[in-house]
């Protein structure tokens, strides 16, 4: 994975697929910005990332975290942990892209 992630790095600006939910409804979803976000921290411009979307920063050093701790089992959070990440992730984007009112 995070051999992919390196060749990312190398690839052109835009490549990847659109969101499809982005592309139908124009909403972001929580995971629109995760491949600019991991792109952007495999090259080391965190601040990019982090504007792009934090939780890539977060997926890239779990990734490697994995890879030098090499768990026999990994640890699976409770559903109710990845719905409140998956819902701030989502915040996050429509804040990103001005479709929260007030933000």
């Amino acid at each position: 994975m995070l051999g992919a992630g390196l060749v990312l790095t190398r690839l052109p600006a835009g490549t990847g697929l659109p969101c499809p939910l982005r592309a139908i409804t124009g909403v972001p979803c929580p995971l629109c910005g995760m491949t600019t976000s991991v792109k952007a921290t495999l090259a080391a411009h965190l601040g990019d990332a982090m504007a792009a979307n934090p939780a890539g920063v977060v997926a890239v050093v779990l990734a490697m975290v994995l890879l030098v701790t090499r768990p026999e089992r990994i640890p699976v959070p409770p559903v109710a942990v990845v719905v409140a990440v998956l819902g701030a992730m989502w915040l996050f984007e429509l804040a990103r892209f001005g479709l929260l009112p007030g933000f």
